[in-house]
């Protein structure tokens, strides 16, 4: 554990909180890819199977539980809670996240450690995670103005992957020069995928505007 890992894993969970903040006052999903948040919740679920057999810390557990629980949350209340089922924009959020599914399973399949469930299951969550953000970008660019919880969700989650470089750079540096290039890679794709979202989020709050995405 480190100070860029703890940033990391907080602005995370902030991102959490505000989209279910979002969700549960306003009893609306509508600027939320369902898409996305079912892509993350296989990402959590994949990654976490070690939940009941390795115990690590209770900081990891917990912080795994929650991970997992908001997501399958957030997904119940896009399906399943009778209002707000009925703010989720179906006709916009049309991205095929199948694909990117797929995708990160062959890969899994072709580039992991060790061909193991395990680490098949690690490595897809990794690739899965770097274009999981896709169909909420797509969804954004579509809808164009985008409310501020929702573009305050998605600038968390990009602080998120920041952090986490850094902390992949911080622990290069002092433990060895040992790391895994399948994050490295991965989370970089990840960032890089924000960097558009960044900059017109910067302009939005440095001209004091709304923020809104070019179609």
């Amino acid at each position: 554990m480190n100070a860029f890992r703890f940033l990391g894993d907080m602005t995370h969970l902030f991102s959490v909180i505000v989209l279910l903040l979002k969700i549960y006052a306003n009893k609306s999903c509508s600027g939320v890819s369902r898409k996305t948040q079912e892509l993350y919740l296989a990402v959590f679920v994949a990654r976490y199977l070690d939940l009941f057999t390795d115990y690590i810390s209770l900081y990891n557990t917990v912080m795994k539980v929650v991970f997992i629980s908001t997501s399958a949350a957030i997904v119940w209340y896009m399906r399943r809670h009778p209002q707000v089922r009925r703010t989720y924009d179906k006709d916009q959020d049309t991205f095929r996240h199948v694909f990117l599914a797929a995708a990160a399973f062959v890969l899994a399949l072709i580039f992991n450690d060790r061909f193991t469930f395990r680490e098949i299951c690690w490595a897809f969550s990794i690739y899965l995670e770097a274009v999981a953000i896709l169909p909420q970008l797509v969804l954004l660019q579509r809808s164009r103005n985008v409310d501020n919880l929702t573009g305050q969700y998605v600038l968390f989650l990009g602080a998120y992957r920041a952090f986490y470089i850094l902390n992949w750079i911080y622990r290069y540096f002092t433990e060895g020069h040992q790391s895994r290039w399948i994050p490295w890679i991965a989370g970089l794709v990840q960032t890089g995928l924000y960097a558009d979202f960044f900059y017109y989020y910067f302009l939005s709050w440095k001209n004091n505007v709304k923020l809104e995405l070019p179609a």
